[in-house]
């Protein structure tokens, strides 16, 4: 082992925060004054929030960001930080279950998200560290290759990605070792900096008059003679709209949103700085890289290319910091070998939030305008429905968004923001997966 000796798969450094943190914490503002009336009360600063709040601002509206903690503690600063725009639609099989016009529409909002993304970083010159590297998703049986070809074909054709199908001996150039079966490269796909993004986008905010304010917990929202009366831990405020951006961490200050919002868990690890030439080994062209697992992992390297940073989903019963990074050790070394003697020097969970159908969702409820539901892809996505929800209230659309609608369907059973179901359907995932190991003789 290298580090000190003891034989522990933790670095002596070890930490339960994320890695992204070292370089962007998240912010205190408790000291800024709430507003009394505002044009928009947006609740939640991720990036859905912060990104309402940007475009808002750019056009004149006066708005203030209410955060129930630090800004930038939340989700957005805790992901993977792997930028897409379609994928995680075709490859959850979400598109399937829905028809040929509206799949046609979701797919092109979702290239859009990603052209979005790329706008806004140099409208606003944001200082991301935001890179299209490419994304290679990987066949984890060989049955998988199959699925590739259809995903490629949507993508193709519906995103407007650029796509190219590998083999397993091409996958070498992508990829080391000989775990994976075959591959889809996306090459419009990149990954950022999650919370020097943040950072960069309460700088914009507020350079253009957004008020974020932190550590304001919203108690109640009640409809008023000429909008809503926000009441938070630390004051009321008076807002002609109000937008929900709380996705994973929503609470019960809307019922409707917490009844059809999931927060799920996952688990990220980064390890501490690899042998000179590792990276290089392990992953050749610095592509972001997910696998096609039920169970599914997501692998990067850090901006620097110092680090390898493994995600998985949830596991069946929760854990803390130290079981769950000795959990996602095992699982990282056994993509690559050459990681057992690596060391993890941080381990962090945040909450993604999950829907019944897979989607996220854009609309408006008893007058509350809300964009939630990542479903563990909302970098460009959530980036993307702030934006809209912000053109939507400017009057500034040139057409509804494909993820607009008011049909927003809930669990069944599912109530209290108690996700009961979580263990069992990832005790379901990990068997279908151990079952197509087995039947490919893996």
């Amino acid at each position: 082992m290298r580090g000190d000796g003891s034989g522990d798969v933790l670095s002596r450094d070890f930490k339960d925060t994320p890695y992204w943190w070292e370089a962007a914490p998240p912010e205190d503002t408790s000291s800024q004054l709430l507003p009394d009336e505002v044009d928009v009360a947006i609740v939640g600063s991720g990036y859905t929030g912060l990104c309402s709040a940007l475009e808002l601002a750019d056009n004149g509206a006066a708005c203030v960001v209410l955060e129930a903690g630090p800004l930038g503690a939340g989700a957005s600063t805790r992901s993977g930080a792997m930028v897409t725009g379609g994928q995680k639609f075709v490859v959850s099989g979400t598109v399937r279950g829905i028809d040929a016009s509206r799949q046609a529409r979701v797919l092109e909002d979702a290239g859009e998200s990603l052209r979005m993304m790329q706008e806004r970083v140099d409208k606003y010159q944001l200082d991301a560290d935001y890179v299209r590297y490419g994304r290679v998703i990987l066949a984890h049986v060989p049955k998988h290759a199959a699925r590739l070809a259809h995903w490629a074909e949507l993508l193709r054709d519906h995103a407007g990605s650029t796509v190219s199908l590998l083999s397993r001996s091409e996958l070498t150039s992508e990829i080391g070792g000989r775990r994976y079966h075959g591959g889809l490269l996306i090459e419009d796909y990149g990954g950022l900096h999650p919370a020097k993004y943040h950072r960069a986008l309460r700088e914009a905010a507020r350079g253009k008059g957004a008020i974020l304010a932190s550590h304001a917990r919203v108690l109640a929202i009640a409809p008023d003679r000429t909008g809503f009366l926000v009441r938070t831990r630390r004051g009321v405020v008076r807002a002609r709209h109000v937008v929900m951006g709380t996705n994973g961490y929503t609470d019960g200050t809307v019922p409707y949103l917490q009844r059809r919002t999931v927060p799920v868990t996952a688990y990220v690890v980064a390890t501490e700085p690899m042998p000179p030439g590792m990276a290089e080994t392990l992953i050749p062209r610095g592509r972001m890289l997910s696998d096609t697992q039920r169970d599914l992992y997501w692998i990067r390297l850090s901006p620097d290319g110092t680090r390898m940073i493994f995600g998985a989903g949830p596991r069946i019963f929760e854990t803390d910091a130290h079981t769950a990074a000795r959990d996602l050790h095992r699982m990282m070394y056994g993509v690559w070998p050459e990681l057992r003697p690596v060391r993890i020097e941080f381990c962090w969970t945040g909450y993604i939030g999950m829907t019944a159908d897979h989607m996220p969702h854009m609309g408006v409820h008893d007058g509350i305008h809300y964009a939630i539901g990542c479903n563990g892809s909302g970098v460009a996505m959530m980036s993307y429905l702030g934006y809209q929800t912000a053109r939507k209230l400017l009057g500034k659309q040139n057409r509804s968004c494909a993820f607009d609608s008011d049909v927003f369907p809930a669990p069944p059973f599912y109530y209290n923001g108690k996700p009961w179901f979580v263990p069992v359907v990832a005790g379901w995932y990990r068997l279908r997966d151990g079952v197509d190991r087995a039947m490919a003789g893996l």
